[in-house]
């Protein structure tokens, strides 16, 4: 088995693609799809295209759905949702599917969608994410952070350095052996520095920074937890993202 880690998916190689893809965006997408698939949510459908998803949505009866649009951090007029984890909760997903498209993280899901094995991962979900990885035993392993508009994140580099290091643990292997490249390196290094300040690595990040300046700071707590969610969202179809049961 190898980890690579990229930073963002344009950095991912455009000409092969991994048995085991693993998408991260904290702030928030993953974050969010974890949330939502524990809360008892049908699926989480992503787009890229705002219009895609109205159109694709409406194809759905209204108390089945629910929309969910974010761009720059901001909730996407007319939308039933922005993109906090904290409004997720039970009552309103239960059996419903989420339409979302946000500024990064579905970029990232859109590019790996090809893999054999596609997951999400987040700190509030890393345990199963993790798990899957020492059950199944991919021979490659991508995780794929999704930065901010094309350039590197704090929070996602961390967060893979977070799976790294705990497949790694699990492994019993020198990390030489399964580093598929240096970022898997520098993203476990940057992990082990704020392992133990999480929430502080994410008011430090740039996307956080952003986040505060629109009151979002309990959505950062809440991303900022490690192995809360006992959930694994697998892609079960290009774009569609259900509980691995």
């Amino acid at each position: 088995m190898k980890l690579f880690v990229y930073h963002t998916p344009e950095l991912t190689p455009s000409n092969q693609l991994p048995e085991c893809a693993i998408a991260v965006d904290v702030l928030r997408a993953t974050s969010t799809m974890a949330t939502v698939l524990a809360a008892g949510g049908e699926a989480v459908q992503v787009f890229s295209d705002l219009e895609k998803l109205i159109s694709e949505s409406e194809h759905w009866p209204s108390e089945k759905r629910l929309r969910a649009g974010e761009r720059g951090g901001g909730k996407v007029a007319g939308f039933d949702l922005g993109n906090s984890p904290l409004d997720c909760t039970a009552e309103l997903v239960q059996g419903r599917r989420l339409f979302i498209s946000t500024t990064n993280g579905t970029r990232t899901l859109q590019r790996v969608q090809d893999a054999k094995v596609v997951l999400t991962g987040a700190f509030v979900n890393r345990a199963a994410v993790v798990q899957y990885i020492i059950d199944k035993q991919p021979e490659t392993v991508w995780i794929v952070g999704s930065g901010w508009e094309g350039s590197f994140s704090l929070e996602d580099t961390a967060c893979a350095g977070a799976v790294a290091h705990s497949v790694w643990e699990h492994s019993n292997l020198p990390l030489e052996q399964i580093a598929g490249n240096d970022e898997v390196f520098s993203s476990i290094a940057l992990f082990s520095q704020w392992k133990d300040n999480l929430l502080g690595l994410l008011h430090n990040a740039s996307h956080g920074q952003r986040l505060l300046k629109l009151d979002c700071h309990e959505d950062l707590k809440y991303c900022s937890q490690t192995d809360i969610l006992d959930v694994l969202p697998m892609q079960q179809e290009p774009g569609v993202l259900k509980k691995n049961t």
